[in-house]
């Protein structure tokens, strides 16, 4: 998956320096080194480009994929916190595309700075984790989209609640549609569990990941282990 870190001009010198120092390095590393050292040392650089526009403030968006169970997912942070996760059908490289637009053209694959919400994601996945403890950026929802979200959280693990609850919940009772909608455009789905959300009839209903992928999380939390946290 290549690098988005965006074609337009940047906004300050100190970005274009920096920028443009670890890019000659990148340059520099694929030309002289051979395939498999090539590799490791463009990965090592490209390491370099996160840390030093992460510790400057220069980095929209940080991101990485993990293969999980449910397929490859795609994990991306902004400095407040976790702010999407995407499914496979989502199609990885249109939703980089959306964050780009949304929060900012300063994308860059850097795994180092998604490592915990990789590793929570993992131990939730294998019945290890109950509670995920990840600051979380919900700037890609907004008013009652976002009030949804934000109850989401509150409904427990293992447990559900129908669309008709979640809309009383977040305090607009008829609007049942409306709950439908916040979470088939839930930016983060698995850790804001959307898939606790079933009809009134008790039937799954669609998921943003499909309904074999709801149909396994919510397998996977009916049996989770009694040591998990």
């Amino acid at each position: 998956m290549p690098d988005h870190t965006g074609s337009s001009s940047p906004t300050s010198s100190e970005l274009s320096a920096v920028e443009q120092a670890l890019t000659d390095l990148l340059d520099s590393g694929a030309a002289t080194a051979n395939e498999h050292s090539g590799a490791e040392h463009q990965a090592r650089l490209r390491a370099r480009l996160a840390q030093a526009a992460g510790e400057r403030g220069l980095l929209d968006v940080a991101y990485r994929t993990i293969d999980t169970e449910l397929g490859a997912l795609l994990l991306a942070a902004t400095p407040l916190g976790l702010v999407r996760v995407a499914y496979a059908v989502e199609g990885h490289e249109q939703v980089l595309a959306a964050l780009a637009a949304r929060i900012g053209p300063r994308i860059l694959h850097a795994p180092d700075r998604l490592d915990q919400a990789a590793h929570q994601i993992d131990e939730y996945l294998h019945g290890d984790r109950l509670h995920f403890e990840l600051p979380l950026d919900l700037r890609l929802a907004s008013g009652f989209r976002h009030a949804v979200l934000a109850h989401l959280q509150n409904i427990a693990y293992g447990s559900t609640a129908s669309y008709a609850a979640v809309a009383a919940a977040a305090g607009s009772p008829r609007a049942v549609r409306a709950v439908g909608t916040a979470c088939a455009r839930n930016p983060l789905p698995v850790v804001v569990p959307c898939h606790r959300v079933v009809r009134s009839d008790g039937s799954m209903g669609q998921y943003v990941g499909g309904t074999v992928a709801k149909q396994a999380l919510l397998a996977l939390e009916s049996s989770a282990p009694t040591g998990s946290r």
